[in-house]
């Protein structure tokens, strides 16, 4: 399977290239969507970028950690797609390749590590509507599709 790719690459910037891990998160009545809220409002699949040392699986976790305290099942992994974008916040173009997994079993187990973000639990279609990212999009919309399948 061809990896999509959202984005244009502007030969005149130079891009730093970001690995990413996310995970779709439905709740118990697989009605609902874990999302997160960043600082500045962009709404986001929960994850983020992979260290030099951990694997997407690892970092997925780490993450899940940091920003809610919590931990997760991950079932399976549901897709690749990449990105090019220009962060106006940090004034830095980025080439952010990214791996999506299905999780489950949301535990809480410790305190966040951090403090800005806002945790929701929001609709389907309304999350899929609102992520920024379109790669986040996608992985919605590959796991919707293997739901049908």
């Amino acid at each position: 399977m061809i990896e999509p790719v959202f984005g244009n690459r502007d030969p005149k910037l130079t891009y730093q290239r970001r690995e990413g891990a996310y995970g779709v998160i439905p709740d118990q009545s697989g009605r609902r969507l874990l999302i997160l809220g960043a600082p500045n409002q962009a709404l986001i699949l929960p994850g983020g970028g992979v260290e030099d040392h951990e694997s997407p699986e690892e970092t997925l976790q780490r993450e899940l950690l940091e920003e809610f305290g919590a931990k997760v099942s991950i079932d399976r992994k549901l897709g690749r797609a990449s990105e090019f974008f220009y962060s106006t916040h940090r004034q830095t173009a980025y080439e952010h390749p990214a791996t999506f997994y299905l999780c489950s079993q949301l535990e809480v187990v410790q305190a966040p590590k951090e403090d800005f973000n806002t945790l929701m639990l929001m609709p389907i279609a309304v999350a899929a509507a609102s992520l920024k990212r379109p790669t986040h999009r996608y992985a919605v919309s590959l796991w919707l599709d293997q739901l049908k399948a």
